[in-house]
């Protein structure tokens, strides 16, 4: 029986030498039938593989409930020009600024979420934020690092630091080395490119 067992095996391993000698695909030891699970990339409504960004999220008290992994945001200009008012579109869309001390949160006091107009991603809470002078919205960080990407901007003769949202890529404003402590710095945002949530206060 045992020498049974052997010659099995020893024509198996022949059969698979000549089987790989041939260029032929080698035997599985798998089971017959059964095909190894894969994990297909999502794909969008065009074909192309759908791009993810990880966002941290918050609950209506603005306390950080985990990191999201979600769908990046991509339109055309001309699908956000008809979802925004016009100068929320110029300010995102077209790296443009609201003229100094008429945005409708320069001086707006109220406690809660500051978050992207285009995508809701929130973006600041405003107990960062604080008067500058400026003229404009202004906080010392982010509600998170994740959801706020940066990048050089040297428009306008000038090397700045643009401010954007993570996950759809709204510009928000600019970020400067002159703020107060604790980070020393001035997030400077365009209130057109902001929309603001209230706090809701915890269940006890």
């Amino acid at each position: 029986m045992a020498s049974d067992s052997h010659s099995s095996v020893t024509r198996r391993r022949a059969l698979l030498g000549s089987a790989l000698s041939l260029g032929l695909p080698a035997l599985s030891a798998e089971t017959p039938g059964k095909t190894p699970a894969t994990s297909a990339p999502k794909t969008a409504k065009n074909g192309k593989p759908v791009k993810t960004v990880k966002i941290a999220t918050f609950d209506k008290a603005g306390r950080r409930t985990g990191i999201e992994s979600v769908e990046k945001i991509i339109k055309t200009d001309e699908e956000w020009k008809k979802e925004l008012p016009s100068l929320s579109f110029d300010v995102t869309s077209c790296q443009g600024t609201e003229r100094a001390f008429t945005g409708k949160y320069t001086d707006f006091k109220g406690d809660g979420i500051y978050k992207c107009v285009r995508c809701g991603t929130p973006l600041f809470d405003s107990k960062t934020k604080y008067h500058s002078g400026s003229g404009w919205p202004s906080y010392y960080q982010p509600i998170a690092r994740e959801n706020v990407s940066e990048k050089v901007d040297l428009s306008h003769g000038m090397r700045r630091v643009e401010v954007l949202c993570s996950r759809c890529g709204a510009h928000l404003g600019h970020l400067f080395d002159d703020g107060p402590n604790p980070t020393g710095m001035r997030y400077c945002m365009n209130s057109a490119a902001l929309e603001f949530d209230a706090r809701e206060t915890p269940l006890p």
